[in-house]
């Protein structure tokens, strides 16, 4: 007998856009929506993208779903499934034939039923020249930071579990970086880069030289499109500071 596999299956990380609803109104959500894709074209046009109804104090009825899903293929993404949530969200995925993905399932997922627990109060870092002071990176357990020193193609994704990620080498245009930590670039970033990736509003993004086509900490994002242009090619610094993703250049 032939035990070949005619393919093979591995599960892991997914750079993948989750589209948390707080407000209900499909023909505003798709018109957000379209505004990002022109925007940013080349990250957001046929983008997989998440539906996370979470945001609401009730999950919709599956027409209104699907007028959603609807609205928003046309503004040009592509929903391919909910976000984990209630038992109401799990019957809304089989009426609509989409699957509930697992990445986002451990906030939700704990014995006690309790919310995650707020990050502890770290003691201040100095900040850039100019900008508002920033909290440190939480600790991380003690985990050492993985280090990629080859370089990160297009079409490549590095993913640090549970720890920083630091790269000694270029991360070209069309390749993602990915840390539930902090993100630490030697080289020239003119790919995507996401830090926090676990809801670590702690961790910050440094890179040397900044051309990113996006930059996201703890979901908080900002593409290419919205960043000035007199931080473009300079050694930068990102972080989270009330809900707001912040830039700014090192001195």
């Amino acid at each position: 007998m032939d035990y070949e596999q005619a393919g093979e299956l591995k599960i892991g990380q997914v750079g993948i856009a989750n589209l948390r609803i707080r407000s209900m109104d499909v023909a505003r959500l798709a018109e957000e929506m379209r505004q990002r894709v022109q925007r940013a074209p080349r990250l957001f046009a046929r983008a997989a993208v998440v539906i996370d109804f979470g945001g609401l104090s009730q999950v919709p009825d599956a027409a209104t779903a699907r007028a959603l899903i609807d609205g928003l293929v046309e503004a040009g993404v592509l929903p391919v499934a909910l976000a984990y949530g209630t038992t109401e969200t799990e019957r809304l995925s089989e009426a609509l034939g989409l699957p509930l993905l697992a990445k986002f399932r451990a906030q939700y997922e704990r014995a006690d039923g309790a919310a995650p627990p707020a990050p502890s109060e770290p003691a201040a870092a100095a900040a850039p020249a100019g900008a508002n002071p920033v909290p440190a990176p939480a600790p991380t357990g003690g985990n050492p930071g993985k280090i990629q020193s080859a370089p990160v193609r297009s079409g490549q994704q590095v993913y640090a579990d549970n720890r920083d990620l630091t790269v000694l080498s270029p991360v070209g245009a069309g390749a993602e970086v990915i840390a539930d930590g902090s993100v630490h670039i030697y080289g020239p970033l003119r790919g995507r880069a996401l830090a926090g990736a676990q809801g670590n509003e702690q961790a910050r993004i440094f890179c040397r030289e900044f051309h990113a086509e996006l930059v996201a900490i703890a979901g908080h994002y900002r593409v290419l499109e919205d960043i000035p242009s007199d931080l473009r090619g300079k050694a930068v610094q990102v972080w989270l500071e009330d809900q707001q993703l912040k830039i700014a250049a090192l001195d």
